[in-house]
This record gives structure tokens, sequence and C-alpha cells, in this order.
């Protein structure tokens, strides 16, 4: 695992935003930053699922997190630039954004892959997070110390057979990722990193394998360091750098 041990306060008085809130790796992700001090943003499709996180943290004691109703398989432009407006009026900035939420689409060879299928798993793993970093990019250099955090994949790293579109959206990810960091390089206090979380206990790696024993995975929690460390103060400089969570 990635080696790094965060203080209790790391994140205190933060204001970040989860995609993909309401379950897995996203859910784990909105709980702990709550619980190192950050008013989390719960971003996803399904209210019941958000609503459910926010309860979690809210029992715990953290900071009171905000339940953010959102598809990003159907949203309009306008519809980004109201959720930034909102953010705007309610904090006057972002501190963090952590781009979770993605679909793995049906694993088959490029040559039985239907357009329709490639293009959905492209819209939602790329075109909008894209979306979504060029539309709230603004309240996060308003940031004294901003963090974008982007999920990847070893399938987005090297190409492997019959993961089709979703590794095609994880290359397309790591280099919207690497474009933005180059680009604040410098110029603003945002940086810009990615994290391949590796094989772990969510759903979707039990859809891509089904006759995988779960337990032989680590469950979300166990690989949040390397998402505390990336959000916090102590990752301040890096920037367009390819993480893993799970060093071997």
């Amino acid at each position: 695992m990635f080696n790094y041990s965060a203080r209790p306060d790391l994140l205190s008085g933060r204001i970040i935003l989860v995609t993909g809130a309401g379950r897995g790796i996203g859910a784990a992700a909105a709980r702990t930053y709550a619980a190192h001090g950050a008013t989390v943003l719960l971003l996803g499709k399904t209210e019941a699922n958000l609503t459910t996180i926010y309860d979690e943290i809210e029992a715990a004691g953290h900071p009171q997190p905000v339940v953010i109703p959102f598809n990003l398989e159907t949203a309009l432009p306008h519809q980004y630039d109201e959720l930034a407006a909102m953010i705007e009026a309610e904090f006057g900035h972002l501190d963090g954004l952590l781009h979770n939420a993605s679909i793995i689409g049906p694993r088959t060879p490029i040559e039985q892959l239907s357009g329709e299928h490639f293009m959905r798993v492209m819209h939602i793993n790329v075109n909008a997070t894209f979306m979504l970093t060029a539309t709230l990019l603004p309240l996060l250099k308003r940031s004294q110390q901003a963090s974008v955090v982007f999920t990847s994949s070893s399938v987005g790293r090297k190409g492997r057979a019959y993961w089709g579109a979703y590794g095609v959206s994880k290359f397309a990810t790591e280099g919207l990722m690497q474009t933005l960091a180059d680009e604040l390089e410098d110029v603003a206090t945002v940086r810009a990193n990615s994290i391949n979380p590796g094989g772990t206990r969510t759903d979707m790696r039990a859809q891509a394998y089904p006759a995988e024993n779960p337990l032989n995975n680590p469950t979300p929690e166990a690989i949040m360091p390397v998402y505390l460390y990336l959000m916090g103060p102590d990752s301040s400089g890096i920037n367009g750098q390819a993480f893993d969570a799970q060093k071997k």
C-alpha cells in the first residue's frame, strides 16, 4: 500500500467535491475526507446512496456534507454552470476535486464493441470529467492550494486486450490530467495528479472479474492513504504525476 499517515486535521476547513460519492471508492473517500476535517460535496446520480453517506458523516460528528444529485451521463452544459454557481454562492471557492465516477462498459474485443457502448463509456469517463474540471477550475483557482485528482487504471497506462472503451477512456484520463497539470504548472495554485486504485473490493471490480474472490482484494478504506496525501498540503508541489494506491 501507499505509505502515508495523515494527521487528523489534515483537511480542516477544506471544501472537496467527490464524484461517484454514493458507493465504493467514492463513498470511502468522502467519509475519509470528512473524518479529516473537510466539508465534502457528495456528487452522484443516486440521491438515496448519497443520503446514506451524508447520514454516516453527520452521525460521526464530522463537518456537515452537501448532497448534490447530478447525472454525468445526461447533464447539459448549463447544468455544469449551475453547479459551479451553487458552489460559488455557498462556499466562494473549491479546494479539491476527486474525479471518481466512471463506468466499465462491456469487456469485449474492439471488433465487437458497439459504437453506442463506446461513446457512452467515453462520455461518462472522459467528456463529463472534462466538463466538470473546466467548469470548476475558476473556483479551484480561488483556493490557496487546490488539488484535482483523476482516477486512472493500470489498463489506462498499458493497453490490454478486451478492456475496450474503459481502457481507452483511462488513457484519455491520463492525457487530460497531464495536459491540465502542464497548463497549471507555475501559473496557478492548483495541481493535478492521477491515482490507479488497483484491484479493490468494489461492485465495479466484481463486474469486471465475476469469478474472483473479492476477499482477496483490499477494501476501499484500505487504499485511502494516497487519496489523503494528494488532497492535503503534504503533496504541495506534486503535479502531473501518476500514483498507484497499491504499491508493489
